[in-house]
């Protein structure tokens, strides 16, 4: 089944099998059932991806973590990377 698009109105979380662990650079992204590690490049990014849970919203989230709105199209590639491997998933509303 094909991962559906992030977009701005839609609503994700951090997957519940993946754990974040800060560092320098952003964070390290850990999935406890496929075992497979990843990197968030930035902390702006980490920011966003824990405001996900929270939020009605990917834009809701953008905004809490004060992303430029000049920067969206960046952050909803990033996410929907993310999705694309199983960290983050759709919240069902």
């Amino acid at each position: 089944m094909p991962t559906p698009p992030v977009t701005p109105d839609g609503a994700w979380r951090l997957s519940g099998s993946v754990a974040l662990r800060p560092e320098p650079f952003g964070a390290l992204a850990y999935d406890f059932h496929t075992r497979r590690l990843s990197f968030l490049k930035t902390p702006a990014l980490v920011d966003v991806v824990r405001r996900l849970e929270g939020a009605a919203s990917v834009r809701e989230a953008l905004a809490g973590a004060a992303v430029p709105d000049a920067e969206h199209p960046a952050y909803l590639r990033a996410l929907g990377n993310l999705a694309e491997g199983g960290l983050i998933e759709e919240q069902v509303r």
